[in-house]
């Protein structure tokens, strides 16, 4: 299916906050929700690129779960200024150029899922959703534990395994502490809740 301007839904406006000692969860998603994170090579690109991203703008990743088709990354700046959409920008830009990159050269009969027909110039091929995604500050330990467990259980919810921990593409068994996953975790001076 080619995208053309006009069959495309129209762009949400996200307004990002860079307010120090909140967290961010946010949430980003493939071309046209299209399953383009099924794929462990495709993981693998995006693991890399979240921890590149990790070293270069300072920021402690606190959950994460990679889902076919969308991703949920709970993250907190540790520099008092700082840039969610230079962070965002920095994962998600060499994801896509490796995917367009492999495409055009490993797999040409995938190109019309990454299609975007504008009309004018050159045609374009994208992975990622055109927009921001969603960015929510997390400013209380309650609601950052609620989105911790609602990362987890996403893979479950969507019947994709049984068990959260079983998902290799998320933080939940390092949380259960029945493996380390694909991406190193922040998890230890986590605020806790009240008993």
């Amino acid at each position: 299916m080619v995208w053309k301007p006009e069959n495309a839904p129209p762009r949400k406006r996200c307004k990002r906050y860079n307010t120090p000692g909140q967290s961010h969860f946010l949430t980003f998603s493939c071309f046209g929700r299209q399953a383009f994170l099924s794929r462990e090579r495709t993981c693998q690109w995006l693991a890399d690129a979240v921890i590149r991203a990790r070293e270069k703008y300072a920021f402690k990743l606190i959950a994460y779960v990679f889902m076919p088709e969308h991703v949920h990354l709970l993250i907190h700046p540790t520099q008092r200024e700082y840039d969610i959409s230079a962070i965002l920008e920095s994962i998600k830009i060499p994801v896509g150029r490796k995917a367009r990159n492999f495409v055009v050269k490993h797999a040409p009969e995938f190109i019309e899922r990454m299609r975007v027909d504008s009309g004018v110039g050159p045609m374009r091929l994208q992975f990622w959703q055109a927009g921001g995604g969603h960015d929510r500050n997390i400013y209380s330990a309650e609601e950052m534990w609620e989105k911790i467990h609602y990362t987890h259980r996403n893979p479950v919810k969507r019947k994709l395994t049984a068990r959260g921990v079983e998902w290799k593409w998320s933080s939940a068994a390092d949380y259960a502490k029945v493996r380390v996953g694909p991406l190193p975790v922040d998890n230890r001076d986590l605020p806790w809740l009240p008993q």
